[in-house]
């Protein structure tokens, strides 16, 4: 359980190279993944997240349609959503503060999930690429970044080796 909040450099956990590497590949492609995403939706000014939103399926349905229909909670929702996706992403493939970036990645990708999860009888499920019954592509990329989160090869391979950040 002392793994869970301790920040320990890699090494100290007797990793091999190869696995600090792995783990850091992984952290640089997921981070590639949301900086992608997030700069896809910064520069397309015609970008919304209020079709996803309309569309929600989950036992959340509700929520999520409410705030699609409030432009004011969809502006906000828009901005969190695009430059969150970026500062993650960014930090992530940086290895700057990426233990707090895996949390933040994790919340987004918990939203999408509970937004349109993989269930059976939905219907949004059964369309769209990546999901097969509960488990889904933002499911499993959300466990990806717990990993990343429990095991920060950025101490190893990233700039908070150099800063000595604790988180």
């Amino acid at each position: 359980m002392k793994i869970l909040f301790e920040m320990k450099n890699i090494n100290q956990l007797n990793m091999t190279h190869w696995q600090i590497l792995t783990l850091t590949i992984l952290r640089i492609t997921i981070g590639w993944h949301f900086l992608y995403e997030g700069l896809i939706k910064v520069i397309n000014p015609e970008w919304s997240a209020a079709s996803y939103l309309n569309n929600a399926t989950g036992p959340f349905a509700s929520i999520f349609t409410t705030l699609a229909s409030n432009l004011a909670a969809l502006g906000i929702i828009d901005i969190l959503n695009q430059w969150g996706l970026v500062i993650f992403g960014l930090s992530l493939m940086i290895g700057l503060l990426s233990r707090w970036a895996c949390l933040g990645g994790m919340a987004l990708l918990a939203l999408y999930y509970l937004a349109n999860p993989p269930f059976i009888g939905l219907g949004y499920a059964s369309m769209a690429e990546g999901n097969y019954l509960i488990v889904n592509k933002n499911l499993i990329e959300l466990f990806a970044l717990w990993v990343l989160f429990q095991f920060p090869s950025s101490k190893d391979f990233g700039l908070d080796r150099f800063f000595g950040n604790k988180a």
